[in-house]
């Protein structure tokens, strides 16, 4: 196979790895460890596949998944954040660039203040006692489809 087939492949095995993502927080408020792991450990697949040095831009990917660990882990200690989103949100740093990673921002940011609204109506609505889960998996997995989208897209435009 040749590395754009490969590269294909992977996008789209991240793209259910993010619908599974997606799906488990909404149901149960969790995000699966192996599943970030997944996601984790297939991006250097990617990397190799789309033929990037390993310096500087392989210890770059690297640098971003740990710089948005360290930032997310931060809001999750204020309690601002879950686990497994930080952990989600880390793992999809390693497969784009910095520039890509800051439209994602500004879309989990919009996308998830739809998702929390949504939350809270329903939540609310349904006069539950407490301060209602935000699913916001759902916003980082639907900001890094929209970016696996454009991927797959402008590779056969």
């Amino acid at each position: 196979m040749s590395g754009e087939i490969i590269r294909i492949v992977l996008l789209s095995a991240l793209a259910v790895l993010l619908v599974a993502a997606a799906v488990t927080d909404i149901r149960a408020r969790i995000i699966s460890n192996r599943l970030n792991l997944a996601i984790a450990l297939l991006a250097p697949l990617y990397w190799l596949a789309s033929g990037i040095p390993a310096w500087p831009d392989m210890a770059l990917q690297v640098g971003m998944g740990i710089g948005m660990f360290g930032i997310f882990a931060a809001l999750f200690a204020l309690g601002m954040m879950g686990g497994g989103d930080v952990k989600l949100l880390a793992a999809v740093a390693l497969w784009f660039p910095w520039q890509a990673l800051g439209f994602l921002l500004l879309l989990m940011s919009v996308v998830g203040g739809v998702v929390t609204l949504v939350t809270v109506v329903h939540h609310r609505m349904n006069r539950r006692l407490g301060q209602p889960e935000i699913p916001y998996g759902v916003a980082i997995s639907f900001a890094a489809m929209w970016l696996v989208g454009e991927r797959i897209i402008y590779h056969f435009a």
